[in-house]
């Protein structure tokens, strides 16, 4: 038994000519608002707030960032700013500690260095021997 299975469920039926009905009604909402201002601010004074509207209908009528509505980004803006932050404090370490750590790292180093040259004297592990002896006596007198 075969199904037919529904494709392009993204796209929206449109209903008002070319426009779907979300569209129409941003459209519309915003003709409407536009037609307030200016019935109620006149021309010069309505100018800036008329553009204000007249853009802000274009853009949630039109606009998608990332293919989603711009609604849906400007819910999340709003969502931020009013939620409750975490913030999460750390200590910072204290300089000694830092120090300590840079020159645990300095002479570590500086013993890889020597024990990677070539030229031991004596066996091998008699200077491994020795040199694992010097890290343990460095430990000790910190």
């Amino acid at each position: 038994m075969q199904f037919k299975v529904p494709q392009f469920l993204d796209i929206e039926d449109k209903i008002f000519g070319p426009f779907t009905f979300k569209q129409f009604v941003y459209l519309a909402g915003g003709a409407g608002l536009c037609f307030t201002l200016f019935k109620l601010l006149g021309l010069l004074l309505g100018l800036i707030p008329i553009l204000a509207v007249a853009g802000l209908a274009l853009a949630l009528a039109f606009y998608r960032p990332n293919n989603k509505p711009l609604l849906n980004m400007i819910e999340a803006g709003f969502k931020f700013y009013v939620q409750n932050r975490l913030y999460i404090w750390e200590r910072r370490k204290q300089k000694k500690e830092i120090i300590k750590q840079e020159e645990i790292k300095a002479n570590a180093e500086e013993e890889r260095i020597a024990f990677n040259k070539k030229d031991f004297t004596g066996s091998k592990l008699k200077d491994l021997a020795w040199s694992l002896d010097v890290l343990d006596l460095k430990k000790n007198n910190d």
